[in-house]
């Protein structure tokens, strides 16, 4: 027997889903048949909405989610929960929410005619945005709808678009197929890990969204603090909701760049009940050699992200990039930068998202016509060695300077191997390396402790 678990955040969520259940409790499996099917990975047997993966263990299919991260409202209860056990409680589910907005309009009709059109229209409009994700989102997608105005709703789907589109470039790219770990935090929240391990052409490349809330501990909200944020809990306890979307991608070739970027909200309560909420993220890339059209290309994309909304983004967060991604005790930068920012809190919520959502839709123009133009370069070992080399000190940043890193290990329940998903597979640390004068592997490291204006 199969169980559906839903986790939704209020009675009204609950009543909605409930609603779409009974429509549909009578007669439909041919409706859920004539979607596209599940990857074989999870479970061939069962059809969901078409172009997407959804988590499966064993006989049990469960899709959970405690609501938006972090509170939106006071008195707002995070769970409620309507079970279903059965075949026929599988292919109501199956169609009454999770179907077209045809379905939607149908069950609702039948309470509420006089709002089916405009309910219609926005169910359409969420439900179809996650037919492409790689899963279900992390929060239920009725909490989605009906909290599509809010900044968590926004970015939630936001990262949910970005990790699809960029694991569908990869994957395109390299032949290979993601994995889709789909996780729980017993906390608050959870995440979807894709991660594709030694391809054709990526050793290690992950691209990971979480969406996390409840309350921070101290030596997390001290991580905070440290940049400036000024954070008053009640009662010891600080409520939070955090979320974003990071990606470090580890190619096999050394004349492919590694390249990471990470997008991500944050929204703190404070004991007078005031919010405070920022964006942070950034993208940047690290070549083993210097390639001139390459580094253009790269910096030159972010720059036109960043010209459309202030002329002075690009050349701030540049240097920014530059600073923060440094190896202080290497006395060098982790690679050629790209754009960095943290706590962006203006002119306003909504300008600061769209922001954020220009520079997100970069990741895949920014990167892929520099995987593709390397894809069949030819290399040495020496070459390959000093690929290895490098990855040491991308390893050393990670661990010892990284903030998100360093946030995720402070929090409780954090997943370790999301968190450490940047890791390369594979690295290597030589005594005393020092590239001989002249090469390509010293001009390389010459950019490296001189930081060099791309466009």
């Amino acid at each position: 027997m199969a169980t559906i678990v839903f986790c939704s955040v209020n009675k009204m969520a609950q009543a909605s889903a409930r609603r779409c259940l009974l429509a549909h409790l009578k007669g439909q499996a041919s409706a859920v048949e004539s979607h596209s099917p599940l990857s074989s990975v999870h479970n061939p047997s069962l059809t969901l909405l078409p172009g997407t993966r959804w988590f499966s263990r064993g006989p049990s299919v469960r899709f959970m989610s405690h609501g938006t991260a972090g509170r939106t409202a006071a008195g707002r209860t995070r769970r409620g929960t309507l079970a279903l056990t059965g075949a026929a409680a599988l292919t109501a589910a199956v169609a009454g929410v999770l179907a077209n907005a045809n379905h939607f309009q149908r069950a609702e009709m039948a309470t509420k005619v006089s709002s089916a059109t405009e309910e219609k229209k926005q169910e359409g409009d969420i439900v179809e945005r996650c037919r492409g994700f790689m899963s279900l989102p992390v929060t239920d997608i009725a909490v989605l709808q009906e909290r599509k105005e809010e900044m968590s709703t926004k970015m939630e789907m936001l990262i949910m678009e970005t990790q699809a589109d960029f694991c569908k470039a990869l994957e395109k790219v390299d032949g290979g197929t993601f994995k889709v770990d789909r996780w729980h935090r017993k906390e608050g929240g959870g995440g979807i890990s894709c991660v594709m391990q030694d391809g054709k052409v990526f050793e290690k490349a992950g691209v990971n969204v979480s969406v996390v809330f409840g309350h921070l501990t101290e030596e997390a909200a001290k991580q905070m603090r440290s940049r400036g944020k000024v954070l008053k809990g009640k009662d010891g306890k600080l409520p939070f909701c955090a979320m974003g979307v990071s990606s470090v991608i580890h190619p096999k070739n050394p004349h492919i760049p590694t390249v990471h970027f990470n997008y991500r909200y944050f929204e703190i309560e404070e004991e007078d009940g005031s919010k405070q909420w920022w964006f942070g993220g950034g993208t940047d890339l690290t070549p083993v050699y210097i390639n001139e059209e390459d580094a253009f290309l790269f910096h030159n994309t972010l720059k036109e992200a960043c010209d459309k909304h202030h002329s002075q983004y690009y050349p701030d967060f540049k240097k920014w990039c530059d600073r923060y991604f440094f190896v202080r005790h290497r006395g060098e930068t982790r690679g050629i930068g790209g754009i960095f920012f943290d706590d962006l809190d203006s002119p306003n919520q909504q300008e600061a998202f769209n922001f954020v959502k220009s520079c997100a839709r970069t990741v895949v123009p920014c990167y892929l016509p520099i995987v593709y133009k390397h894809l069949k370069d030819p290399f040495t070992q020496e070459e390959k060695d000093w690929q290895q080399v490098r990855r040491g000190r991308y390893v050393e940043f990670n661990l010892v300077y990284d903030r998100g890193v360093k946030f995720g290990l402070a929090t409780p329940g954090s997943r370790i191997e999301s968190i450490l998903m940047s890791l390369p597979l594979t690295a290597r640390w030589e005594y005393m390396h020092e590239p001989a004068a002249g090469t390509r592997e010293a001009e390389m490291l010459e950019v490296l402790k001189n930081p060099r204006e791309w466009v």
